[in-house]
């Protein structure tokens, strides 16, 4: 089922996490954003899956976005918040193929219980979760204009927005919905 993100909340704060990566290695918001993390400018999240149609047409342009985003001090984490018992294909050990094949520069984290997934609103995936420093909501858009299509000129959104946020604190008032393929909740909650 094909979704829209809803606009900004702008300001709005990120919500704490403890997620694990594939390998089983834990992670924390304050791992990604705050005192404790190497990075300084802002956070970007990402709800993204394996085998989601819109996820695979941007994922190669989101790797390279993410490379320049981190060189930049905004640190990327994605999380995967499919119900994995149902989707097998976005279970933990095809994630780190996922990951492994697509060459990804962040942590890709197991949202097994679904509870960050709600705790942030994502509804699809692609997602995105664009925070500043302090950790406020400044972008919930799209990756870029391309959609699924093969452009050669394309509208790098997401990575303009970012950047503007590691240099200003704030993120672009005009911001365009991103769109995808509705999380796939678990049918017991």
């Amino acid at each position: 089922m094909l979704l829209e993100t809803p606009i900004c909340d702008f300001g709005w704060k990120a919500p704490n996490f403890e997620l694990k990566d594939t390998q089983g290695n834990a992670h924390t918001l304050a791992s990604f954003i705050g005192k404790d993390s190497l990075y300084t400018k802002g956070l970007l999240v990402a709800f993204i899956c394996n085998h989601c149609p819109y996820v695979i047409a941007i994922i190669e342009r989101l790797v390279a976005d993410a490379k320049v985003l981190q060189k930049q001090g905004i640190a990327v984490v994605a999380i995967m918040p499919n119900d994995f018992n149902v989707y097998t294909d976005d279970n933990p050990e095809n994630m780190a193929l996922f990951a492994k094949e697509h060459g990804f520069t962040f942590p890709y984290l197991v949202d097994a219980d679904q509870s960050v997934a709600k705790a942030y609103g994502a509804v699809c995936t692609p997602d995105f979760f664009g925070f500043n420093a302090k950790g406020e909501l400044q972008y919930r858009g799209r990756l870029d204009d391309a959609k699924m299509e093969h452009k050669t000129n394309i509208q790098k959104e997401l990575l303009s927005a970012m950047l503007q946020v590691a240099h200003t604190g704030e993120g672009p008032k005009e911001q365009i919905a991103s769109m995808g393929c509705s999380i796939k909740w678990n049918p017991r909650d």
